[in-house]
């Protein structure tokens, strides 16, 4: 007999027989022959797609000739115009000038020489420049790697990041995005080589007078043009930088001629020895308003849209990403980002009232090409209401259109910095905006207007750690006395206006830029008292205009650039105060001003675009590539047409009441 039995269920009372049967059929689960479909379901097959389609995209274009990109474009457009490299082989010229590139702010490749331990496995691998793929495998090990000391401006303690050298160090800013490649190919069609091209690659984080004390980079590019002038005949060198490289070279020249320790000690006539011409690109000569909202709200026109889009998730931590507080304490570290700030205060950029593009219009309409100096800037004036742009920070849009003497602001330059903000969160990710409180930042509100005087100020009122270091390198004012004993300190190096152009009557100086962009010129802001946020101030993007002449978009006043830099800091020193013999240009040194007007590309298949005028694109463009070719092989500021110019800059820089 077994030892357990199984308990029958009691017969239904209620039901007969055979409706019990029914019921227990219908509950009984039928088997489904078909699965159901799931969520998780769907986006595996969209993954698999995507992933199907990419490989199959990938395969497509290993597999098809080179040139078939170009016959399609063709195809479309009609014959594409021989590249400038393959256009002057068949004039004849062949390389002359040794050349020197100098690249800007953050195009130049950074890798790993020592770090901690969450960067094991990256000994010389690139941690800026390249595939990036490290800041999306380790991001808060990437931002801890990436910032510098907060207190000298150089390494941390067992971190050790050194730029990239050779051609490689910018020839490619990532895997199909070109900085330099495309001038040295067409350089190379010519008969140029490594022999007789230099890439002259430095740790753009750095203050300009640091990348000597630690790396000896100035020194480096000293020994380097001497050794390509001698070994090239005696023949001088065409220097190229571009973007933030055009100061790191305006700060070379007085560093070169200096006696040492300050300086290179290679004497007044160093750059008369051995410079034939500098061709600068898209320099920022006077420094860029959007250096002022990076600093003070780690944003731009482009990250401020994306932060009114998804509110909230850049100024939070949710993921351990680089949001907007990691930027800032990161890039507060950069003592070259403050190289940047707008120079020359009131004077140059405008006051309340006035400013020198007063009257722009941002229509967008393509321009005529090639006006003389009398017809620069005629067709820039507009009936629509002015712009103030000479107020580079607004608190709202009412104080950036209401009249001078409408503006009631309380000066916050003696506020007490008072209570901590509440977000206690904000303390694991250091901002200096903690340390002033809440009675700070209200006093930086209620002053309602900052010009560009008030912006250092606004600055060593936020950021008094950063600017501290930053008074050390760099200054932003107009020199009274060029021949002040003060103004040979190294601080004053790379700001043209408190400082001279070398005695070297036979070089020449040119600016090369693009216009027809909206360029950002400043900005209205907005109090942020979110407790979630970590920076208290963000641009007022929802303060837009729809009018198509009006220069106003998403909390930002655009005017002509090229997108990173405006016309007035490229132009201006070219256009009036290097302009023939002057106080910052004693010797005389011909100027030229080259502008290029944007055109963007007509298809895809066009890639960037050969006439591009953006501020990284134009590295691109082929006329600014024949031009610096063209100088490179022996020319001369004459042999290109003097200045072409497109935009205002003559008639803007005739308005700036500077002592020449």
């Amino acid at each position: 007999m077994p030892l357990f039995q199984r308990k029958r269920p009691p017969p239904s009372e209620d039901l007969p027989d055979d409706e019990d049967t029914q019921n227990k059929s219908k509950n009984r689960k039928k088997p489904s022959g078909k699965a159901k479909w799931s969520c998780v379901d769907s986006c595996c097959w969209f993954i698999g797609c995507v992933c199907l389609t990419w490989w199959f995209l990938l395969f497509l274009y290993n597999a098809m000739p080179a040139s078939f990109p170009q016959y399609v474009t063709e195809a479309i457009t009609g014959p594409l115009p021989d590249p400038p490299g393959v256009k002057l082989k068949k004039e004849g010229l062949k390389a002359k000038h040794p050349v020197v590139f100098i690249p800007g702010i953050v195009t130049g490749g950074l890798e790993l020489w020592e770090g901690k331990q969450c960067a094991d496995g990256l000994f010389r691998k690139r941690l800026w420049g390249g595939t990036f793929g490290e800041v999306y495998k380790r991001p808060l090990c990437w931002v801890e790697h990436m910032s510098l000391d907060n207190e000298t401006g150089l390494d941390p303690a067992g971190i050790r990041i050194r730029a990239v050298s050779g051609l490689v160090a910018a020839d490619y800013f990532a895997p199909g995005y070109f900085v330099w490649a495309v001038l040295i190919a067409n350089l190379a069609h010519i008969g140029y080589e490594e022999k007789n091209m230099y890439m002259a690659a430095y740790d753009w984080r750095l203050s300009f007078q640091n990348t000597e004390v630690r790396d000896q980079t100035l020194s480096r590019m000293k020994s380097n043009i001497e050794l390509m002038v001698s070994t090239n005949g005696g023949k001088k060198a065409v220097i190229v930088p571009h973007s933030m490289g055009v100061l790191y070279f305006l700060h070379f020249m007085k560093w070169v001629e200096a006696p040492a320790p300050m300086g290179g000690g290679g004497g007044p006539d160093w750059c008369a020895k051995h410079i034939k011409a500098v061709m600068n690109i898209g320099g920022p000569f006077l420094g860029v308003p959007k250096a002022v909202a990076g600093l003070f709200s780690a944003e731009a026109k482009d990250v401020a849209v994306a932060r009114a889009i998804a509110p909230g998730f850049l100024d939070t931590d949710i993921f351990r990403l680089q949001t907007l507080q990691h930027v800032m304490r990161m890039t507060r570290t950069w003592d070259s980002t403050m190289s940047m700030i707008p120079k020359g205060g009131d004077t140059i950029w405008g006051g309340l009232d006035w400013s020198p593009e007063k009257g722009h219009i941002c229509s967008g309409k393509k321009k005529s090409s090639n006006k003389t100096r009398g017809e620069a800037g005629e067709n820039s004036v507009s009936k629509t209401k002015p712009v103030n742009y000479g107020r580079i920070i607004s608190f709202g849009k009412d104080v950036a259109e209401a009249a001078p003497s409408e503006i009631e602001n309380i000066d916050f330059r003696g506020a007490v910095k008072g209570q901590s903000i509440p977000n206690n969160t904000c303390r694991d990710v250091w901002t200096e905006y903690h340390d002033m409180g809440i009675g700070g930042i209200k006093a930086i509100a209620e002053y309602k207007v900052y010009t560009a005087d008030a912006v250092i100020d606004l600055l060593h009122y936020v950021a008094p750690k950063m600017m501290a270091r930053g008074a050390a390198h760099f200054s932003y004012g107009i020199a009274d006395d060029l021949d002040d004993p003060k103004y040979e300190h190294h601080r004053h190096w790379s700001n043209p206006l408190e400082t001279k152009l070398p005695n070297a009557p036979e070089m020449e100086i040119y600016s090369l830029y693009g216009v027809g962009i909206p360029t950002e010129r400043s900005y209205i802001y907005k109090l942020n008292q979110s407790p979630d946020s970590c920076i208290p101030f963000h641009i007022f993007t929802s303060a837009h205009e729809e009018d198509e002449e009006s220069c106003l978009k998403a909390g930002v006043y655009n005017v002509d650039g090229d997108e990173t830099v405006p016309v007035l800091s490229a132009g201006f020193m070219c256009a009036k105060a290097w302009r023939g013999k002057t106080r910052f240009n004693p010797s005389g040194i011909k100027t030229y001003i080259r502008e290029y007007n944007h055109s963007p590309p007509a298809n895809l298949l066009e890639g960037r675009g050969t006439q591009s005028g953006a501020h990284v694109d134009i590295m691109g463009n082929f006329a600014l590539i024949e031009d610096i070719m063209r100088v490179a092989t022996g020319g001369n500021g004459s042999d290109l047409g003097h200045d072409q110019v497109h935009s205002g800059i003559f008639e803007w820089s005739e308005r700036i009441d500077l002592k020449l």
